[in-house]
């Protein structure tokens, strides 16, 4: 790979992470996990033929770590939601029991 296609590959890396961000807001974590996947794989080849990194290049770089760190903020939000709810959930469902429970011997 060469330099001018080293930096196709992040600026598509750049516009996965923005779809990431979208996706990761939504909540699909499969599609998530596959963009990040192929992502992954454009940084990692571009990685080796960037070097040194110009200022751009640079610039991509940092705006990828950007969306990224805001990606993850968006998922662990879903993950505090879900684990909240679940344990909602536990607690309905243990009420319930101790309801029926009462109402039988009555």
């Amino acid at each position: 790979m060469n330099g001018r296609e080293a930096t196709a590959a992040l600026q598509r890396a750049a516009e996965i992470s923005r779809e990431l961000l979208e996706i990761a807001d939504k909540g699909d974590v499969r599609l998530t996990q596959r963009l990040d996947a192929e992502r992954l794989q454009l940084l990692q080849s571009a990685r080796r033929s960037l070097q040194p990194l110009g200022v751009a290049d640079r610039e991509l770089l940092r705006e990828i770590a950007e969306l990224n760190d805001r990606a993850i903020g968006f998922v662990e939000h879903r993950l505090r939601c879900t684990a909240r709810d679940m344990d909602m959930l536990r607690v309905g469902k243990s009420a319930v029991r101790a309801y029926a429970a009462n109402g039988r011997d009555r």
